[in-house]
């Protein structure tokens, strides 16, 4: 007798991870509902993003629903064999934890930066025959770079967010 997987567990325990999700969303829009909401250039006011990634999450919700009430997964292929890579989901987690704790004090791009690199260590250990050497180090912190200082840049002068910088300058 096979053992069932999650994906041919009862459609209700399928609901359950929508209901989640809806969950989630209401959260995150109960706390978007304090965010002040004076429009920023653009019209743009910093609740923006919060409703609009509440409003995305709902409507996941929704259809991870929809989907389990219409019988759900069961038809997926079973993949055996395959384990959680749990190395790739602690350098994930890692990233995650040293941005929220180290923005304050190195500042968004840099916090931004190494919760970057250590995400895409994380993903590169996951593939079989991924570069793991100091180049893959080097191109990924300049690629962490390329792209949280532009954004640093971007809320800071064109929506008027403040972010922790290292400087005064509110150029890093």
């Amino acid at each position: 007798m096979r053992q069932r997987g999650f994906a041919q567990h009862s459609p209700y325990l399928q609901a359950l991870v929508g209901v989640g999700v809806l969950l989630l969303a209401l959260g995150l829009a109960l706390g978007a509902w304090f965010i002040p909401s004076n429009a920023g250039y653009a019209g743009v006011g910093p609740d923006f993003l919060p409703w609009l990634v509440s409003c995305a999450l709902a409507l996941c919700g929704i259809f991870l629903i929809r989907k389990a009430r219409q019988g759900g997964f069961l038809h997926m292929d079973e993949h055996d064999g395959e384990h959680p890579y749990w190395a790739g989901f602690a350098w994930m987690s890692a990233g995650m934890l040293l941005n929220a704790s180290l923005i304050n004090q190195i500042g968004f791009v840099l916090s931004c930066a190494l919760c970057f690199l250590l995400a895409a260590r994380g993903l590169r250990l996951a593939k079989a025959n991924a570069e793991t050497g100091l180049r893959s180090w080097l191109v990924d912190a300049v690629v962490a770079l390329l792209i949280a200082a532009p954004v640093y840049w971007a809320f800071t002068k064109f929506l008027g967010i403040n972010l922790p910088g290292l400087t005064e300058s509110g150029w890093l």
